[in-house]
């Protein structure tokens, strides 16, 4: 029986894609941001950026015991991730895009002590990579838009 917690950190059963779930979650997370949030630096962008990130925390826990740990079924973290990127950036296409790109770059490759952030103890270790790579990828494009670069 699936319980609540696997289907909130699979992001609705798209970590049970066997290969590419988070690339999908991101994805699909900034095709929601696109068309649901109307203002990126509102109180209820941000609160539910905090929410999400806190679940993903503590889901992940709760998962780890069935799926083990760090499973790529988990991909909330990457979620929380995209959320934090596209925190405070307008909302345009091509500033989703960019942000995407930059998130899966920093997601993958794990530059700048992020994968240093994998070693942290259960439900932090699955989501603190993610949690900086959503901030290196919101500096990053806060400042190509800030010295207008593309």
């Amino acid at each position: 029986m699936i319980k609540l917690h696997q289907i909130l950190t699979s992001f609705f059963g798209i970590g049970l894609i066997s290969k590419g779930g988070g690339t999908v979650a991101a994805i699909a997370t900034s095709f929601i941001w696109f068309v649901a949030i109307a203002e990126p630096s509102s109180l209820i962008a941000v609160l539910l950026t905090i929410l999400v990130t806190i679940y993903g925390v503590w889901g992940a826990n709760q998962v780890e015991t069935i799926w083990g740990k760090d499973s790529s079924k988990v991909v909330i973290d990457e979620v929380a991730g995209m959320m934090i990127s596209l925190l405070f950036i307008p909302i345009t296409e091509i500033n989703i895009i960019l942000a995407l790109v930059l998130f899966r770059f920093f997601d993958i490759v794990k530059p700048l002590l992020i994968r240093k952030l994998e070693s942290l103890p259960k439900g932090w270790g699955v989501m603190g990579d993610d949690i900086l790579a959503g901030i290196y990828s919101n500096v990053v494009l806060q400042l190509l838009i800030y010295f207008n670069l593309w």
